[in-house]
């Protein structure tokens, strides 16, 4: 029984000895922690020190303002930044920097090429037209006027060849012609015993003046020599072909007057035909004379023309922006018609040039660009110039060197991931750089007021004016007038809370064109969220304004901040209310832009301290 007593009281005191100890081991711990707490807050406002300078901080605690050079602390403050690049969003990798894990590479299917120097050969495809080589082009006009008989060619389209009949022509004048010409003929032969040398000579001109007449009419040598033969003048004149080729204009008709220089028909020699095409103003530097070319047509399939001469027109398409060029096909069997649509590809000269592949390189509008292997998943974006291309390369001309790895597919999803990359990298370093500080001051403030020995935002009063400096307690410098040009502030303007009433709280009112502009917000210090904004409008008699029309446009003074507009509406008397939303603390610059009928429009400015969401 005494043994079983023994062991209880044993258990007892054990478990009482534990608890002694628990309360005391904890009670050190949060005295220590408080500790280190008053060290952060008395000594640095509110920020600890850095790694390997708890020293430096340490020197600092205690220190009065006029002990303190700013504008030192300002650039330890720019030096202690260069370490920040290993922070999370402070990468040091160049923008457009992405890395995608071996799983991910294999799922969008990345794959990468070297940049190497081949022989590029440029080819430029457009569509051309087939049409008539003008230069066997002939019309069959007639220089005297007469009547049309009979016709022999009374169709379009159909093949003639260089000397066939086309129709019969009855003229007056020819008619009177050749009856002079038979005429002139007697009387050479009458004075051909003449011993008149003269008026031989004079018949003799007579024949020749009147043969080069019926010539000049487009009578041939067999037709007059038939007309000598026959001794009589013929009424109907047979007029013939000029050229072999396609009777493409007939204007010949039975019975038709016609007049000197009517066309009564167009023959075209299709044997060579030209193909017109149009280039962009930015390939003519590519295409030259006897380059080789090859036509393809719908009604061929697998059939290539090929050709060589070109001919590059002088003039450009203002419009369309491109030039006219020429190409000469043979046209055996007179496959090709004119009209006819062909695919023509121009094999421009060949040269040795560093090449990528074509779905390597991104176009971006302005600008071209590629994604770099670097190796282990690690992608960069790198800007190019490009020069020649052809089906399959492009000529890089800036950018890459020989033997570069660039991505040659699932480049859209890099893109898409740098672009995401880059803004996720941008809202981190705006969070740890801008954000954090702004919501830290605002949470550290009412501990840092209660504290003793905090003055000015954590700096220890000077010894001998801790009174003075224990009735500012708690006033933001904002609040604080005249303090500029007090021994110790030289150098705080650009610290955070001592702007010296830049930043302003309240009802602020200005004077602006003959108006009263009164803006408050609600609540009065306003945080992270919805804020209402009042404007009140007074003219220079002080009766409300009720007929304006106002603007808030408010935004965050950083960069890749868009701004953001809200339409106020007026309530009663002037007052003019519209919500924004403040996304997160910090400062907000607020223009009231204001129209007012009969006044010069005004847009004024106004600075706001938002504190963060939940603080």
């Amino acid at each position: 029984m005494n043994q079983q007593s023994y062991k209880k009281s044993f258990v007892i005191g054990g478990v009482a000895i534990g608890a002694i100890a628990g309360v005391a081991i904890g009670f050190f711990t949060a005295h220590g922690m408080m500790g280190t707490m008053a060290d952060m807050t008395t000594g640095t406002g509110g920020v600890s020190a850095p790694t390997g300078r708890a020293g430096e901080m340490s020197e600092m605690k205690g220190m009065s303002m006029g002990q303190m050079d700013m504008n030192e602390m300002a650039q330890a403050g720019e030096k202690s930044m260069a370490g920040m690049a290993g922070m999370p969003g402070m990468s040091a990798s160049p923008p457009g920097a992405v890395a995608i894990p071996a799983v991910a590479r294999q799922l969008i299917g990345v794959r990468s090429t070297a940049a190497a120097y081949q022989t590029l050969t440029q080819e430029i495809r457009t569509v051309g037209t087939v049409g008539y080589d003008e230069r066997g082009l002939t019309q069959v006009t007639l220089k005297i006027s007469g009547w049309v008989r009979e016709v022999f060619v009374n169709s379009i389209g159909r093949p003639v060849r260089k000397g066939e009949p086309l129709f019969t022509f009855y003229s007056p004048d020819l008619l009177a012609s050749q009856d002079e010409y038979l005429l002139a003929l007697r009387t050479e032969a009458r004075l051909a015993t003449s011993p008149l040398d003269e008026a031989k000579a004079n018949a003799a001109s007579l024949v020749t003046s009147a043969r080069e007449r019926l010539r000049l009419w487009d009578l041939t040598d067999a037709q007059i020599t038939a007309l000598e033969r026959r001794g009589k003048a013929e009424p109907l004149l047979t007029v013939y072909a000029p050229s072999s080729g396609i009777v493409l204009k007939r204007e010949a008709l039975p019975g038709k007057y016609v007049e000197p220089g009517t066309t009564l028909y167009e023959v075209a020699d299709l044997s060579r035909v030209w193909i017109s095409a149009d280039i962009y103003e930015s390939e003519v530097a590519a295409v030259k004379l006897d380059q080789p070319i090859s036509v393809s047509f719908a009604a061929y399939p697998g059939e290539i023309f090929r050709g060589s001469k070109v001919f590059i027109y002088p003039s450009l398409n203002a419009e369309a922006r491109t030039v006219r060029v020429r190409f000469e096909l043979p046209n055996p069997g007179l496959k090709l018609k004119p009209g006819m649509y062909g695919n023509v590809t121009l094999q421009t000269d060949a040269a040795k040039a560093l090449v990528v592949p074509k779905e390597a390189v991104l176009e971006t509008g302005l600008r071209q660009l590629v994604f770099m292997d670097r190796g282990e998943g690690r992608y960069e974006q790198r800007l190019v110039k490009l020069g020649r291309r052809n089906q399959d390369h492009v000529e890089v001309m800036e950018g890459l060197k020989d033997g570069d790895r660039i991505v040659t597919s699932a480049n859209f999803l890099l893109d898409a991931e740098s672009k995401l990359t880059s803004a996720s990298s941008m809202q981190a370093m705006m969070g740890r750089i801008g954000m954090g500080d702004w919501q830290m001051s605002g949470a550290y403030e009412g501990k840092m007021e209660g504290m003793e020995g905090m003055g000015m935002g954590g700096v220890s009063a000077p010894p001998g004016r801790a009174g003075e400096m224990g009735d500012m307690k708690g006033m933001p410098m904002a609040d604080v007038k005249g303090m500029e040009g007090m021994e110790g502030m030289k150098g705080m303007e650009g610290m955070k809370g001592m702007e010296m009433g830049s930043k302003k709280e309240g009802t602020e009112t200005r004077q602006m064109n003959g108006l009263t502009l009164a803006l408050t917000t609600v609540p009065e210090h306003p945080k992270a969220g919805n804020v209402l904004l009042k404007l009140t409008l007074n003219d220079q008699a002080g009766k409300p304004v009720t007929n304006a029309q106002v603007l808030f446009v408010y935004t965050m003074p950083m960069p890749g901040m868009t701004d953001s507009k809200v339409v106020a509406r007026h309530t009663k008397d002037g007052l003019y209310e519209g919500t924004v939303m403040f996304g997160m603390g910090g400062t907000w610059v607020v223009t009231a832009n204001v129209t007012v009928p009969g006044k010069p429009a005004i847009a004024e400015k106004f600075q706001f301290s938002v504190a963060g969401g939940g603080m």
